[in-house]
């Protein structure tokens, strides 16, 4: 039987005792014959430490980023360096399949996108079983990765140029309502097309755009660029709001994220 281990986030004063859904899917794994160690983690250190042990993991995670996190740290510890790039890693991939995890979901908006087991019994189930799914992530160069998605812009319009591979959607001279890079999370205005296992990224942009109307007088519309492909770059003009799985921070620099096709796994 398979040893697991339990790994929950530690954000603040009283969240490192276990809570109850955990609790609960330790039970489910030892009524199965597992052996369960749980496992709290408070720093990236604490995460790592983690990896290097035994056991299939299970990623008790509040929150899209602190998924992400745990993710971040698999592919720091799996990604190679650009001189020591293996010679069977795809072309198109800057890192290698990263171990299978299991999620078990406690707010986590991805779990219900990715239709992933929910109560801790069914994830117990499916850790134990083996069975995978792997889905796209996103790297960027600030260092991080997106599971799900990232969302430019406040209350206020902004300056920026949006370019996907070859294809200019801003050149940074109009003002912007929002921009959104997808990798998971559809939306039926900005990016209906988003699928977290197809290879590409979707990216939308939204900016005012006058449209006539029945007895030609002009009245205020939006209107939407889309493209989809391999790598984005946003530069903003100024500093911009910036919402990235969840993690609420600003944008004031050139940002791109880039295609992980297939590089993370899920217990299913």
């Amino acid at each position: 039987m398979y040893d697991v281990v339990l790994l929950t986030l530690d954000d603040g004063p009283g969240c490192a005792r276990p809570r109850v859904p955990v609790l609960a899917c330790r039970d489910a794994f030892v009524a199965a014959g597992a052996r369960v160690d749980t496992a709290v983690a408070r720093s990236d250190e604490e995460i790592d430490a983690v990896l290097q042990g035994p056991g299939r993991l299970v990623v008790a995670a509040a929150s899209d980023a602190e998924l992400r996190a745990v993710v971040r740290r698999m592919i720091r510890r799996n990604a190679p360096r650009a001189s020591q790039r293996p010679a069977d890693l795809p072309a198109d991939r800057t890192v290698p399949d990263l171990p299978p995890i299991g999620v078990l979901e406690m707010g986590v908006p991805l779990v219900g996108t990715l239709d992933l087991p929910r109560d801790p019994e069914a994830v117990a189930k499916a850790v134990l079983a083996g069975q995978v799914r792997r889905f796209d992530l996103l790297r960027n160069d600030g260092g991080s990765v997106t599971l799900d998605g990232a969302v430019v812009g406040g209350d206020e319009p902004f300056a920026a140029r949006v370019e996907v591979d070859d294809a200019v959607l801003a050149d940074g001279s109009e003002p912007l309502l929002t921009a959104v890079v997808a990798n998971a999370s559809r939306s039926a205005s900005l990016t209906p097309r988003a699928d977290p296992a197809d290879g590409v990224l979707d990216v939308a942009v939204a900016l005012e755009a006058p449209v006539r109307g029945r007895w030609g007088r002009r009245r205020p519309g939006i209107e939407v660029r889309r493209a989809r492909g391999r790598a984005v770059a946003v530069v903003p003009r100024d500093e911009v709001p910036l919402v990235d799985d969840g993690a609420a921070g600003t944008l004031t620099h050139k940002r791109t994220w880039w295609m992980a096709r297939a590089a993370w796994a899920v217990y299913t």
